[in-house]
């Protein structure tokens, strides 16, 4: 269509017809803005491709980082052989939580920093029983939901059992079943009322921990931890077994 404008510009000056110029540069612009329109469409149109493509290699790199070497897991390959057991790797969030003040933050929800036991997933939002940030193990993220953490000395988590002394306290207590009772235990674990047992404890590489976490409507889990070791960008590496899984808690909401 384009070819055949300048025969008919050519004609429209010999004739020197005011209107038909104007009809000229009206259709003249047309074609031009639909040319120019179609390549922005094809143009971002290979654009979104272009997204989707790095989006899914980004995901791909993103579970190698957060992968757990071969080295780590041929260490503990024994004791993942047994039942509810696995071997983690949790990034530091104040480095890798996007959404938080993580410089070098993750497109992951939570920025590989959160893992559930009950769904095997780092990603926030799906009932996380355990947290890394600031060199502290943390439990209880959103709403109601709570637990408590407490190191177990000279035990191997190999060896950790809800009939231990140190582990009877978490493996029978009752989760609260309405929400103010639960703001209560919640305030009770994060403000150290609680001596022994801690919303959050200090990261000690070979340490063992009991952790319980009580996520309403999701899961109630008792778990022991094994802090393996820390990796150069401030990640650890953590052998964990599901010792008991409770009734999923429910709350009676607090209405008025």
């Amino acid at each position: 269509m384009l070819q055949f404008f300048p025969r008919f510009f050519k004609g429209i000056r010999r004739k020197g017809n005011p209107e038909m110029k104007r009809v000229f540069a009206a259709l003249l612009f047309t074609a031009i803005s639909s040319g120019v329109t179609l390549a922005q469409t094809e143009s971002r149109a290979d654009l979104l491709d272009t997204v989707q493509t790095k989006r899914a290699e980004l995901a791909k790199l993103e579970a190698s980082l957060l992968a757990v070497s071969a080295e780590d897991r041929s260490a503990y390959s024994e004791f993942l052989s047994q039942p509810d057991t696995g071997i983690i790797r949790l990034m530091p969030r104040e480095k890798f939580d996007s959404y938080g003040s993580g410089k070098s933050g993750l497109t992951i929800n939570g920025g590989g920093a959160y893992y559930s036991f009950a769904r095997l997933t780092h990603e926030y939002g799906q009932g996380s029983d355990i947290a890394l940030e600031q060199g502290y193990l943390k439990v209880g993220f959103a709403g109601a939901d709570y637990g408590m953490l407490i190191r177990l000395e000279g035990v191997a988590v190999e060896d950790v059992s809800s009939e231990l002394p140190g582990a009877m306290f978490l493996a029978n207590y009752k989760a609260a079943t309405t929400e103010p009772d639960a703001r209560i235990e919640q305030r009770r674990f994060l403000y150290n009322a609680d001596p022994v047992y801690k919303q959050r404890v200090k990261v000690e590489i070979g340490a063992t921990y009991l952790l319980r976490s009580i996520n309403f409507e999701r899961s109630d889990l008792l778990v022991a931890l094994k802090v393996v070791r820390q990796d150069t960008e401030g990640s650890v590496i953590i052998a964990w077994k599901l010792l008991q899984k409770y009734p999923v808690p429910k709350l009676a909401r607090n209405n008025q």
